[in-house]
């Protein structure tokens, strides 16, 4: 998703400018002419990624635009342009709240470095307040990435559940965030920053399922070295998250059911029972009606647990929401991973979005993950992406490098391909009986032709058939040519 840049200029040729600079790097540029445009927009609706603001206008100046816009709540980055450098003017746009300043005439690198940086402080500033709401035990709703008509019925339904202790469970497939939903709801309720304990109820060894939930008393069986207070007391007072509940041993579903209706548990060897304070959320990625009439699961405890139901959208039934969980990813690998990437091209964001993604959010995020790491421009390109795409990254970046210029190359893109000769014979367009070939087989034999004189550098041979890459990258999959791009990469 590109990001927004806007240009508050009262001078259009310094906005025209400063748009083909942006255009360029793939930026979404809007425009306004002072001050009062430039409020109405951050704070009526429209927004932007990044402002530039000029100091300098008829009317409302850019300082008392900045200041405006800063009482108003609005905290996107503000890059101030001035033609008067000096330290004064400089320490009083940056004390109002600017992010950063260019002194006019500013050179096309110095703002695209000055746009990536404040882009790149934003994501860390976001992914910092994250991490202190993940561990304080205050993430809400608002948190949760995605406005899709099915995420907005699992906030509300949350939103709604978050405000009792009712029992929630929560269903839905494998990686589609069941966890990420629980410590909404915890978040949003009056438990809010007391414990949060998760338990994956299907990774729990058997002999150890009562003693790890429960509790257990030094000695009260060989290795019991020392007291051990259990999930339920270390929630106590907070959330204690069952995740794939339906694993749970039928013997311990009993005595889970009767810490659920007691509100206490019996520690293993304890001679009393322990009163407990604990909202319970549990999910599974099974059908558990099902498992109730198959006898794998008890039917008092299902009834027990499932008081308030949520379901969990896979991830093909939001697909609007997969760009912005895309640049979410991106922002949050961004801070972890120390990379500067800007985001995903449109091309890249398209791709992403027609995938069916079997294993849902857990599955992008991992592809986002590794595309991250090994990317090596500003936005994410399909080939970062070769097991969806299946297009293999070309190989002048995959070592790292790209070839150095040589006689008879061309340079397109920063980059220089060498084109060796061409070969004696042109595409055939007669078959052996001497008749017309078929548009497609024609096609097909000029990609993979371009293909193999221009080493598998798809911008440059959608440059020399004159189409865009996105449909070359198609007719490609339609094709059945990328085993052609794997051998010249």
């Amino acid at each position: 998703m590109a990001k927004t840049v806007l240009v508050v200029d009262d001078d259009p040729t310094q906005r025209r400018l400063v748009q083909a600079v942006l255009d360029r790097e793939g930026y979404a540029v809007v425009h306004a002419e002072n001050g009062g445009e430039a409020i109405d927009r951050l704070t009526k609706g429209g927004g932007a990624d990044v402002v530039l603001l000029d100091m300098v206008m008829p009317g409302m100046s850019g300082m008392e635009a900045l200041a405006e816009i800063r009482t108003a709540g609005v905290t996107t980055p503000v890059i101030v342009l001035t033609a008067n450098g000096g330290i004064d003017t400089v320490v009083k746009a940056m004390q109002a709240g600017a992010q950063d300043f260019f002194i006019k005439p500013a050179s096309p690198e110095r703002i695209l470095v000055g746009i990536r940086n404040a882009l790149q402080m934003t994501q860390l500033t976001r992914e910092v307040g994250r991490l202190k709401k993940h561990v304080a035990g205050r993430t809400s709703f608002d948190d949760l990435v995605g406005d899709s008509p099915p995420m907005r019925l699992v906030k509300a339904f949350g939103a709604r559940a978050a405000k009792s202790s009712i029992p929630v469970l929560i269903t839905g497939e494998s990686g589609v965030g069941k966890e990420v939903i629980a410590r909404a709801l915890h978040g949003a309720s009056d438990r809010a920053g007391k414990p949060f304990v998760a338990v994956n109820c299907g990774a729990l060894p058997a002999n150890l399922v009562e003693s790890i939930l429960f509790g257990h008393e030094k000695g009260a069986f060989t290795g019991a070295h020392d007291k051990h207070l259990g999930k339920f007391q270390e929630a106590n007072g907070g959330t204690l998250f069952l995740d794939e509940i339906g694993e749970l041993p039928l013997d311990m579903q009993v005595k889970l059911l009767r810490a659920l209706q007691e509100g206490e548990v019996d520690p293993v060897g304890a001679k009393r029972s322990v009163k407990v304070d604990v909202r319970i959320v549990s999910a599974t990625n099974r059908d558990p009606a099902q498992q109730v009439r198959e006898g794998a699961f008890r039917e008092d405890l299902y009834y027990r647990l499932n008081v308030f139901p949520i379901e969990a959208p896979a991830l093909r039934e939001r697909r609007e929401d997969i760009p912005a969980l895309v640049d979410h990813f991106i922002g949050r690998f961004n801070a972890e991973e120390g990379k500067r990437v800007a985001g995903a091209s449109a091309e890249t964001m398209a791709l992403l979005s027609a995938f069916d993604w079997p294993g849902n959010v857990r599955q992008l995020e991992n592809s986002v993950y590794r595309a991250l790491v090994l990317a090596d421009a500003p936005y994410l390109q399909p080939h970062d992406f070769p097991a969806i795409s299946g297009v293999a990254m070309p190989l002048a970046q995959a070592e790292g490098a790209s070839p150095a210029p040589v006689a008879g190359g061309e340079a397109h893109d920063g980059l220089s391909v060498e084109l060796p000769p061409l070969p004696d014979q042109p595409i055939r367009i007669l078959d052996d009986r001497g008749h017309l070939r078929t548009l497609e087989d024609i096609e097909r034999d000029l990609i993979q032709h371009a293909i193999e004189v221009y080493a598998g550098h798809m911008s440059e041979i959608a440059r020399r058939l004159g189409i865009g890459r996105s449909t070359l990258y198609r007719k490609v999959r339609e094709q059945g040519l990328e085993g052609a791009l794997k051998e010249v990469g």
